[in-house]
């Protein structure tokens, strides 16, 4: 069925959530994980050494949870970190070049004025990607 899924991560707890859906859906299809956690491009708002480092130290500890969980799986697992305004664009097109057939991820579930005001990179990766997604909550 699935032979190649992609797991975006936030670090939050709902994606730890997804992290484990999607682990252990590759472990039963004897699929792969690419892992992927999305930055925005700090060299748009100025280059700042700080905060870009600090970004990548939370991507290395976001993808070593995917990394970790895989592994105790024995589910071959890749990790990619991204740098995008748009979340959702990065985490389509990552998707796409690596040839993933299903996108496991969470949803905050955000309603009314919140959803409008901070948008939902889930409800966008359903509305412009062309893969199934599976949602966790």
């Amino acid at each position: 069925m699935y032979k190649h899924i992609l797991v975006p991560t936030d670090g939050s707890k709902l994606s730890e959530q997804a992290i484990k859906h999607g682990v252990a859906l590759a472990k039963a299809l004897k699929a792969k994980i690419t892992a992927v956690t999305v930055s925005p491009p700090y060299s748009a708002i100025g280059s700042d050494a700080v905060i870009e480092t600090d970004a990548s130290q939370r991507a290395v500890q976001y993808l070593d949870a995917v990394r970790k969980a895989a592994a105790a799986a024995k589910v071959d697992c890749d990790a990619i970190h991204l740098k995008d305004d748009l979340p959702y664009r990065a985490i389509i097109a990552a998707a796409k070049k690596q040839h993933c057939d299903l996108i496991v991820m969470a949803s905050h579930g955000r309603r009314g004025i919140s959803a409008m005001v901070l948008g939902s990179v889930t409800a966008r990766v359903i509305a412009h990607g062309a893969l199934p997604v599976l949602v966790c909550r």
